[in-house]
């Protein structure tokens, strides 16, 4: 036992702080008591509610600043006299940086201590927004520059912090907790659209909208210091993190394509980003193109109607995913995927009426746009728990990075623009009808993927049992690489080598 708690003192993350390091840390002689009764993880149960409490937090002020620019799009449009091509770009370059700045953080996250790394993440976040808020007229690449240091930030915190509640809560705890954080998309996201358009209006400058989020960033990094305890990587389960061999990063990306379960759910959640990131950018100009031939509205009006639509279905939609998967887990383990499947089955339809509808009724329009946007939310809570379900404690950040890599690159990353170039190619003159009409038919396309989003949830169902059962039996091979301490560093060597 001496060995062993002097192996595991030797391996700990040079940032790692003695109370937070990874491993065992009792052996029953001599320990003090602690005053609450702690779990496996290392973090007492009052504890590890707090800390969910300000992931959440955290992770509703990164929809919110995502959503923000949004908001109040048209007067950045206005201020720099830029084209909708060009506006588009400060989507674009925090999408790629928080893309591929993803896989770092995870390699990171999965090796070190994760609460200094999402501190110092969205300390630099806090910063690099407020800087943005300060661009002057003729410096809008310097709108962008500091538009995709955003995604470094972010990127440190999405790859990290569902790992952390992973470690915290196991089973049926562990999904209502995740309902709970991601809750904060739609919260955060809609609050994006709704406070920025607010402050804008209130002072007359869309650099005040930018504003809002840093200081409440810097609220977040003094909270993440002093509640967030790092909890232990799979102690909580059936195999901690002790126990498990860390491999290489080209190793684990390897078993992660292997994983059918893993791949599926993520090219199905990769249609829900595409779908998403399209309504999020035109849904407001489609209502307001629709206005004139249905109401009379203003695009501010209808950023406000559509900001509180996210607000309300994505919060609908989260808490009935999560309940309608556990009653179904009662009678069958595929539920997950099965859920998921149906969310985007039934968002399709509806989808497709909504934009159907928005020439002869602004009522209907909205109603399925709620019915649609409610369905489509079922699947963010549910995605996130498959993954931590069927991905080894060891690879989860890395598999956190790579879902996010791959629904970005092919979801919201591309379906922004690609909706607006089928517009284009549609439109026959410059007339509003075919301005309306061409963009109607364009986002037509969110239906059909959404469809193909449900196929591949099916498929995730046909594997999902299997991938679950070899996650929570896994057992690393003989030649795997264990971690022995030399001169106070340690060196990955093969089992074989050392059984003489």
């Amino acid at each position: 036992e001496g060995a062993q708690q002097h192996v595991s003192a030797d391996t700990t993350p040079f940032f790692s702080d003695d109370n937070e390091r990874e491993g065992p840390t009792d052996n029953g002689v001599g320990s003090p008591q602690p005053e609450e009764e702690e779990s496996a993880s290392g973090v007492s149960d009052k504890r590890a509610k707090l800390t969910v409490a300000v992931l959440c937090y955290i992770n509703l002020l990164n929809y919110m600043d995502r959503f923000t620019v949004a908001g109040v799009l048209p007067d950045i449009e206005h201020f720099f006299s830029i084209s909708d091509g060009t506006s588009g770009l400060l989507q674009t370059v925090f999408i790629c940086s928080y893309m591929f700045l993803a896989p770092l953080f995870g390699y990171l996250g999965d090796r070190y201590n994760r609460k200094l790394i999402m501190c110092v993440g969205i300390f630099f976040w806090s910063l690099v927004t407020l800087a943005s808020s300060f661009v002057g007229k003729d410096h809008f690449w310097a709108l962008l520059l500091t538009r995709g240091l955003v995604g470094v930030g972010e990127a440190s915190y999405s790859t990290i912090a569902p790992t952390i509640i992973a470690d915290l809560f196991i089973k049926e705890k562990r999904t209502n907790m995740l309902s709970v954080f991601y809750f904060a998309i739609p919260v955060g996201s809609g609050l994006g659209y709704i406070v920025g358009s607010e402050v804008d209006d209130v002072t007359g400058d869309w650099h005040w909208a930018l504003r809002v989020t840093p200081g409440l960033g810097l609220l977040a990094v003094i909270l993440l210091l002093f509640v967030v305890q790092e909890p232990k990587r799979g102690a909580i389960e059936a195999h901690p993190e002790h126990t498990l061999h860390r491999t290489s990063w080209l190793a684990d990306i390897k078993a992660l394509c292997r994983n059918p379960s893993f791949v599926l759910s993520t090219f199905g959640f990769t249609t829900v980003a595409f779908v998403t990131g399209s309504l999020a950018l035109w849904a407001p100009a489609f209502l307001f193109r629709a206005g004139p031939l249905v109401h009379t509205t203003s695009l501010s009006q209808d950023t406000h109607v559509f900001g509180t639509h996210f607000f309300v279905t994505g919060i609908l939609g989260v808490a009935s995913g999560v309940q309608v998967s556990k009653k179904l887990r009662i009678k069958t383990p595929r539920a997950d995927p099965l859920v998921c499947a149906a969310g985007l089955l039934l968002a399709a339809p509806f989808l497709y009426l909504s934009i159907m509808f928005a020439q002869a009724s602004t009522v209907a329009t909205y109603i399925f746009i709620f019915l649609g946007e409610t369905f489509l939310s079922m699947n963010w809570a549910i995605v996130a728990d498959i993954l931590l379900y069927v991905v080894i404690p060891t690879r989860r950040s890395t598999a956190e990075a790579f879902q996010i890599v791959l629904s970005h690159l092919l979801g919201d990353a591309i379906s922004p623009y690609l909706i607006g170039v089928v517009s284009d190619s549609i439109k026959k003159s410059d007339s509003y009808m075919w301005e309306f009409r061409s963009l109607q038919m364009s986002l037509l396309l969110c239906s059909f993927v959404a469809v193909v989003g449900g196929a591949f949830f099916l498929a995730t169902a046909l594997f999902i049992e299997k991938d679950r059962q070899l996650a929570e039996n896994y057992v690393p091979s003989d030649d795997a690489p264990i971690v022995v301490p030399k001169r106070g560093r340690s060196t990955k060597v093969s089992v074989s080598s050392v059984l003489i």
